[in-house]
């Protein structure tokens, strides 16, 4: 496992996406010909109608890769991201936020091109998100927009299976995942979703062979990837194919995975569910907080618990209190 031997604990390359959030009933979703609970890709005239006709808001820097990031830098590691931004109003929010979460976050606002990537949510009281998606710019990540001297100075290189959507961006994953991984460094893989699997199977699968360390994936996902419907058989065909996979089952907590090993991990909860979008994306922050700095794998998984758990407790897919002092409470720092 990585030590303290890198400027960066974690770095992230994801898509860099604005989150509008705003509580609304299920009227305003009516008025808005909004699908309750779905996540629906928009163009940009329906994404800038939407946000006109949106509440006051919070909006705040995300993607899931920069959700990953923020909450490892909550921990108190050290962390940076590459994703693209335009030099617009909202990717000015989104630089401001995402540094004032304590992440370095220099790649240059790109000055023609759509606008910055936006995820324009509505919450509900019964805790279920509606998102309509414009994914603007974030998807137009390139090669020239990694730092490869960055990359050398990360224990581990985080990358959002997202991004793989584009081919641009998959030169730019790879090149930042060669750059890590012959400076000594680790990488490690999110599958993000069962869609995203379906369309890159074998991508990921060569990925897997060729850079991947670690492996973040869901039930679904992990099933998705090598075509089982039993969770069991598919942990069993990942044994082995990466130094460790991590792979979480809601309430049921997760399994962690190396070649020779299964270590069952509970979840962590506060007792309270108000928004369950965010939790993978926190497991995995907890999970990297403690593998970049040499923690066994129960601690590992059993961090990536905790945030996971915090993060459902309240709206938002980031912490809302120092993860850091959690882990101190919980005796796992």
């Amino acid at each position: 496992m990585p030590g303290h031997t890198k400027r960066y604990d974690v770095v992230g390359v994801g898509n860099a996406i604005v989150d509008v959030i705003v509580q609304a009933d299920d009227g305003f979703l009516a008025r808005n010909r909004l699908e309750k609970g779905a996540m629906t890709l928009v163009d940009a005239d329906r994404s800038a109608a939407l946000y006109g006709a949106f509440p006051p808001a919070i909006e705040v820097s995300g993607g899931s890769a920069a959700n990953t990031i923020a909450g490892v830098a909550s921990f108190g590691s050290s962390v940076a991201y590459i994703g693209k931004v335009r030099d617009d109003q909202l990717g000015e929010v989104y630089r401001h936020d995402l540094r004032a979460a304590g992440v370095t976050f220099d790649v240059p606002a790109a000055a023609a091109g759509p606008e910055t990537g936006r995820c324009l949510i509505v919450v509900t009281p019964d805790a279920e998100r509606t998102m309509s998606t414009y994914l603007g710019i974030s998807t137009m990540l390139e090669p020239a927009d990694v730092d490869e001297a960055l990359c050398r100075e990360a224990g581990v290189l985080y990358c959002e299976g997202y991004v793989w959507d584009a081919e641009t961006a998959k030169a730019a994953i790879r090149k930042a995942m060669a750059a890590t991984k012959a400076a000594g460094g680790k990488c490690a893989l999110t599958l993000s979703d069962g869609f995203c699997v379906d369309r890159h199977r074998d991508e990921f699968l060569g990925l897997l062979e060729e850079y991947v360390d670690v492996l973040f994936a869901n039930q679904s996902e992990i099933c998705s990837l090598y075509e089982v419907d039993d969770v069991d058989k598919a942990i069993d065909a990942v044994a082995g194919q990466c130094e460790v996979a991590a792979v979480t089952m809601s309430a049921r907590g997760s399994t962690i995975v190396t070649r020779d090993a299964r270590i069952e991990v509970p979840a962590w909860s506060t007792g309270v569910v108000l928004d369950t979008t965010g939790a993978g994306d926190q497991y995995a922050a907890g999970f990297l907080s403690g593998y970049a700095r040499g923690a066994d794998l129960e601690r590992c998984g059993r961090l990536g618990s905790l945030a996971a758990g915090e993060v459902i407790s309240h709206v938002g897919p980031r912490p809302a209190t120092s993860l850091a002092g959690l882990a101190r409470d919980q005796r796992l720092s």
